[in-house]
């Protein structure tokens, strides 16, 4: 029996008494991947990505790990609900517009020490100043470092197109900007690398694009530490008080954290290592988030159809976007039909030993994204379902 046929039948055995759909973690593998994470960070801390994991139960378990410390959050709405839930260090990753959640943000002493807001605009810090409504808190603020790659004068991007602030003057003037105003104070400084972290360097059957993006991501590792350090450089002597540079991602973390100048990583699709983290020659880590959907027809030899399934992940639109059906080994979609709003048909031999209500166990194309999908995730540890804890869903948000 390979590997993958065992987690299929521990996982059939935990779920027995469970129809499908359904939402798995194994929390073993789970484990497992936070101690990988932890090892690769060599003793630098892991604020754990909030929009990687979308459960509440489980920020809790990986940060009450050694190694792991804060929340990296996506919205507001949900950093100011993270805070109320006793959750003391979220960094908002992104700019906000929510005006309604800086009022509430800046007349609240426990939420204003608890969140850190992410700017890297004049305009965004006006914004704040017109909702705060009478809030006099002082917001703490940390600056977005582009880490894109630029090449040819700027004529060649490789990059996610985040943050306008590329150089240290850039970033040092924004930091100026900030601690002339009152009621804001600088503590933070991130820069994300997507295309290093984010993007696979080892793609099955492309060794030329593989070998491609392991030179991209060489050079702009080496491009980027540079920078990235004189970009603190220069903050620094703004905001002596700088408590932190936060860097890196699941694919990068060993890189990121090489850097003196980096004092915390970011990670968190790490933990659930969805589908698009199996092109990585820097580390490998086990599937711990999966879905089962229920077999609910039989067309012919070689096919059975599942209810639903087509769950696609953010980004440009492609293949590489949609869930692999991944247990039973063999199964394939109908390239006519793909995954479907209602019934996804799956070919294969694997499908003549399938019989109505089995269930086909897929993984997601990114990490979070399931979790939109389920209201609760059922925790198996080796063949048992020892629990079942809401996702953000679960629990009656949806924030973004």
């Amino acid at each position: 029996m390979t590997a993958r046929a065992a987690d299929r039948a521990r996982y059939d055995r935990a779920t027995a008494h469970l129809d499908a759909p359904l939402a798995i973690v194994d929390l073993d593998a789970f484990d497992a991947n936070a101690d990988d994470l932890v090892r690769r960070a060599g003793g630098k801390p892991i604020r754990v990505a909030s929009k990687s994991v979308r459960c509440r139960a489980l920020l809790e378990r990986v940060l009450a790990k050694d190694g792991f410390a804060g929340i990296m959050s996506f919205t507001l709405a949900e950093s100011l609900w993270l805070a109320r839930s006793g959750f003391d260090d979220v960094l908002l990753a992104y700019p906000s517009a929510d005006r309604a959640g800086f009022a509430e943000l800046t007349s609240d002493p426990k939420l204003a020490s608890a969140v850190t807001v992410m700017i890297d605009d004049p305009a965004q810090l006006r914004l704040i100043d017109e909702a705060r409504d009478g809030g006099r808190e002082v917001v703490r603020v940390c600056l977005e470092l582009d880490t894109s790659l630029r090449l040819l004068g700027g004529r060649v991007r490789v990059g996610a197109r985040r943050s306008p602030l590329h150089s240290p003057t850039q970033v040092a003037d924004m930091a100026r900007f900030v601690a002339r105003r009152p009621g804001f104070e600088v503590v933070g400084i991130m820069a994300y690398e997507g295309h290093v972290a984010g993007v696979g360097d080892s793609v099955a059957g492309r060794p030329l694009r593989s070998r491609a993006v392991r030179l991209m991501q060489a050079a702009a590792r080496r491009e980027l530490a540079e920078r990235r350090a004189a970009v603190v450089r220069c903050v620094r002597a703004v905001a002596p008080g700088l408590e932190f540079v936060n860097g890196g991602g699941t694919g990068s973390v060993q890189f990121t954290a090489a850097e003196d100048c980096v004092t915390e990583i970011g990670a968190g699709s790490g933990l659930y290592v969805p589908r698009l983290f199996d092109n990585y020659t820097s580390f490998s880590g086990r599937p711990a988030a999966l879905f089962a959907q229920p077999v609910v027809r039989r067309p012919g030899v070689g096919v059975v159809t599942v209810l639903g399934g087509g769950y696609p992940a953010s980004g440009a639109a492609g293949v590489d976007r949609l869930p692999v059906p991944y247990l039973p080994e063999g199964l394939r979609y109908d390239p006519q039909e793909g995954p479907g709003e209602v019934q996804t048909p799956l070919m294969g031999s694997p499908a003549d030993d399938l019989l109505l209500g089995d269930k086909v166990w897929f993984r997601h194309a990114k990490a979070g994204e399931l979790c939109e999908r389920f209201d609760t995730l059922q925790l198996v540890e080796g063949d048992v379902v020892t629990g079942a804890v809401p996702t953000y869903r679960g629990e009656g948000h949806t924030f973004l």
